[in-house]
């Protein structure tokens, strides 16, 4: 049984993070910690967690932590991981649920995120965790960065039709619809109830932090460079992300040759599922659960490939992803702590 610890273990990443290593049978969660609420039991955060997890929040020590863990879960705000993973050492298995890993490069990082970015030496050891396409990379990894939301969907819909040539490389676009919870736990004028409820709106136009790991990771997986645009939109429901991709089809392609395709790349990946023609995923359909949901459609009409993906963002999204990263890790399998139907309706 290895012993794990979450830093920042009061957000919704942490909480949900919490849920899942509660079934996991080769983990046991021993430390939590917490910079704005040690000293106080997780169960007073959370009432929905008494008699489950009474926890009490520490302060982090790494000293002590390196001592007590193999696994930690950074469940922070981008700018902390980077400074304290380097801290740690002894082989302990980390993995960063914020961006501070994700850009190999230090001046996008700093362009992106506005902040320093981590040292070099970090960011070339850490194994970006997008788990279906990059698992013998993750099988050896000790330091992981965990995909952002936005990516995991984009990403899984996008990279099949890009790696098969069916898609030009120019002119992608990316629709994506999140809930509330992807902008976290902290409240903001955004976020607040009377602005949400009954609106939609698109927000960072231009400049989300997910746009330059989305084109990093495209252009790696098809040998050339790849600027795709992702308009963001937050929609009043508590958690989940949709996102509609369209790129124009290179050459004659049927909805169902290009679908075939899809079925059989994710062969082998039971989080990945594939619909039939003429079916297209929901965010309920994968609520709670660690799942992606793809669908497509090839428009003759304007020749284009309309693809759609549907993810939980705290669970695929982040922290069930997590989890299926640490599991691949270790050798384990994959499904562990994630075996959950999605809650419907």
């Amino acid at each position: 049984m290895k012993q794990a610890a979450i830093v920042g273990g009061t957000g919704y990443g942490a909480i949900e993070l919490i849920r899942l290593l509660h079934s996991h049978s080769e983990i046991e969660l021993v430390n939590i910690y917490s910079h704005s609420q040690h000293e106080t039991a997780i169960s007073s955060v959370y009432p929905h967690l008494k008699n489950i997890e009474n926890t009490t929040l520490d302060s982090l020590d790494i000293a002590a932590l390196t001592k007590n863990v193999d696994i930690v879960f950074f469940a922070t705000p981008a700018g902390i991981a980077k400074e304290f993973i380097p801290k740690i050492g002894n082989g302990i298995q980390c993995i960063d649920l914020s961006g501070d890993l994700r850009l190999s490069s230090r001046d996008a990082y700093k362009n992106w995120y506005k902040a320093e970015a981590a040292d070099q030496s970090l960011l070339d050891v850490a194994v970006y965790g997008l788990s279906e396409i990059n698992r013998q990379k993750i099988k050896e990894a000790t330091i992981l960065s965990n995909p952002g939301c936005f990516p995991t969907a984009a990403l899984l819909g996008l990279i099949p039709a890009l790696q098969n040539e069916y898609i030009h490389t120019e002119g992608i676009v990316i629709d994506g619809k999140t809930g509330i919870s992807g902008a976290g736990k902290t409240p903001s004028a955004r976020t607040h109830f009377p602005e949400t409820n009954d609106n939609i709106t698109a927000y960072k136009i231009g400049q989300h932090q997910h746009i330059p790991e989305i084109d990093q990771y495209l252009s790696e997986h098809c040998s050339t460079t790849v600027h795709a645009t992702l308009t963001t939109h937050l929609v009043p429901m508590t958690r989940g992300i949709i996102c509609t991709m369209y790129g124009k089809v290179n050459g004659y392609y049927t909805t169902e040759k290009i679908l075939s395709d899809y079925q059989h790349f994710y062969e082998g990946n039971q989080f990945v599922r594939v619909l039939d023609a003429g079916e297209f995923p929901t965010t309920k359909g994968v609520y709670g659960s660690n799942f992606c949901d793809i669908g497509l459609h090839v428009d003759s009409r304007t020749n284009q490939l309309i693809i759609v993906s549907a993810i939980d963002n705290l669970m695929k999204g982040a922290a069930g992803q997590a989890i299926q990263n640490v599991n691949i890790m270790n050798g384990w399998n994959e499904n562990n702590g994630l075996k959950h139907i999605p809650i419907y309706p």
